[in-house]
């Protein structure tokens, strides 16, 4: 059977196998959302999505979408898609949050030296 693998990955074109290579390298980015959540959890000892996570997801999820659109999948091509749609939402509402919350900060910060 591993002979099988390894003579089909021997027999494709030069593009095959580098579609090939971005579709294991987008795999592996998006499995290592998960790997950094359970991590982060862990040591939280309570559920917890750290940035990180949408970060692997954007990266992941663009790798597999191009791997998906030569391979011309459009079943992938609409979930990938999607996701990419919904983690990059995600990481625009928490960067707008922490901007929101140093502006909030900083004007607290101005408000008693106004006073004095």
């Amino acid at each position: 059977m591993l002979q099988g693998i390894l003579d089909n990955f021997l027999n494709l074109s030069v593009e095959e196998k580098v579609m090939l290579t971005v579709g294991f390298a987008g795999q592996f980015l998006f499995a290592m959302r998960f790997i950094i959540q359970w991590l982060k959890s862990e040591i939280s000892r309570k559920s917890v999505i750290p940035v990180a996570f949408w970060y692997f997801s954007i990266l992941g999820g663009a790798t597999l979408f191009v791997y998906a659109l030569w391979r011309q999948d459009p079943v992938f091509i609409l979930g990938q898609g999607t996701g990419l749609f919904i983690y990059s939402r995600n990481l625009f509402l928490i960067h707008r949050e922490k901007r929101e919350a140093r502006e909030e900060s900083a004007r607290l910060a101005k408000e008693p030296a106004a006073e004095s």
